[in-house]
């Protein structure tokens, strides 16, 4: 969190990935006093920073991901600008302070940097006496702002404002930058909403079931989606006992399958939460893994003897899903079924953090066209063959990641169009590249 206290931003940051998010902050809130701030969860870099550039001095923290990092620190070094920082430490959040720091004004700064940097970058700065909001330019993060008696409000999920009495919800369009102070909400540049490509991401994993994004709410969402699933396999009502989310993002999904099959919705797995976090969070492998482990508390007796059909938001690289497998036929279950409500995972997320990994083969999907191809030289046209849903390399590819994950009775995602359907947007207003790498961001190294 940053915190204009009338001297000074007052910062603190705080590692969270173990701890609940609110008692680690719950000091830092109760002991500072200010009429402007902003915060920020970040997964990789602490943010956000405080900065004295030409204009003044800003906090700043953006969402987002910089693909040509490398080029912008190398050009900043050559100008002096960062000549104290290495390439391979550097802040993503320092690069943005030195390109907003080249612009003329503040806005003219924000455009620069969105302009200059290959992905996507949403931005919160704070100052003083307001805080600038800037969108990404294609929209795949979003922002809104708020307002109550006496204050205003920005947030990327509309359920981080509902109990502090917030109301009013306005979007901000994609590229739109704005300056929100005590005066309400000021739009300094507008946005296109023709080029919003909003990620659908959000709808599946990322988003709180409370929030909505262009004014889809996101659990509304997954029951739909769950339900259009099910509505392709009719057939499996007499052949499985129930229904189950994996919790909790799987849960909505479930749910609307449930529904749409109609059969019994149950939960043999609870979340224990007051202490495990999101298990793709950790940087580490063994940490996710373990995280995943110890968060998921079964009851044995609504496994043992039972034929289960599982929803789960998406299989990413299929580690936990694997041993969640095999606990789970230790615990006595006769078939697992398996429904993913997205279709494969086979392009890295060229957007935001998402699937961030050392290995180009660590998302099931594509490590599994590895090993059918039988190399790790695969060209465009390989891959795109596998991500046309029902063709026979398509099948090919499922039941390779069937057999990886081992244990599972069968394994059918979701096709596209009918998770596009679910979301009510049509497909040109969605970014969908992890699954069909349909939106390559400029400058981004081509497959």
């Amino acid at each position: 969190m940053a915190v204009w206290d009338g001297k000074g931003f007052k910062i603190k940051i705080q590692d969270i990935s173990e701890t609940i998010f609110r008692s680690e902050l719950m000091e830092f809130e109760e002991d500072t006093r200010g009429r402007v701030a902003i915060g920020s969860i970040s997964d990789y870099e602490p943010q956000p920073l405080s900065f004295r550039l030409k204009f003044g001095q800003f906090a700043i923290a953006h969402v987002g991901k910089m693909n040509n990092l490398e080029e912008l620190v190398k050009s900043a070094n050559k100008s002096g600008a960062l000549s104290t920082m290495s390439n391979d430490g550097v802040n993503p959040i320092e690069v943005v302070a030195q390109l907003i720091n080249s612009g003329k004004d503040i806005v003219d700064g924000i455009e620069i940097a969105q302009e200059s940097i290959s992905g996507s970058c949403s931005l919160m700065i704070a100052s003083p006496d307001a805080i600038y909001l800037a969108r990404d330019k294609f929209g795949r993060t979003p922002i809104f702002t708020a307002k109550r008696p006496g204050a205003y409000a920005a947030s990327l999920e509309t359920c981080a404002l509902f109990n502090r009495g917030f109301e009013d919800f306005q979007g901000l369009l994609p590229g739109e930058i704005g300056r929100l102070s005590s005066r309400g909400y000021e739009r300094l540049k507008p946005g296109d909403e023709n080029s919003l490509q909003i990620c659908a991401f959000l709808w599946v994993y990322y988003g709180n079931p409370a929030s909505s994004y262009e004014e889809k709410n996101v659990e509304l969402f997954r029951n739909r989606n769950g339900m259009n699933h099910a509505k392709r396999n009719l057939h499996e009502k007499d052949k499985i006992d129930f229904v189950a989310g994996i919790p909790d993002s799987g849960t909505g999904h479930g749910i609307g399958y449930a529904v749409g099959l109609g059969v019994p919705f149950f939960r043999p797995y609870v979340k224990y939460g007051q202490t495990w976090t999101r298990s793709f969070m950790p940087p580490s492998q063994e940490k996710r893994d373990h995280v995943a482990h110890m968060k998921l508390i079964p009851i044995p007796e609504l496994i043992k003897d039972k034929r289960i059909l599982f929803t789960e938001d998406s299989i990413v690289r299929g580690t936990q899903l694997r041993e969640r497998t095999e606990a789970l036929k230790q615990y006595g279950v006769l078939e697992v079924h398996m429904r993913p409500s997205c279709p494969p995972l086979i392009y890295p997320c060229e957007f935001s953090n998402f699937s961030r990994s050392k290995g180009q083969y660590a998302l099931a999907g594509k490590r599994a066209i590895r090993d059918i191809e039988g190399t790790e030289d695969l060209n465009e046209k390989q891959i795109r063959a596998y991500a046309e849903e029902d063709s026979p390399k398509y099948f090919q590819m499922v039941d390779k990641i069937r057999q990886s994950i081992r244990h599972l009775d069968s394994l059918d995602y979701q096709r596209l169009p009918l998770l596009v359907e679910a979301t009510g947007l049509p497909k040109e207003k969605l970014c969908t590249h992890c699954w069909d790498g349909s939106s390559y961001c400029v400058g981004c190294p081509k497959k």
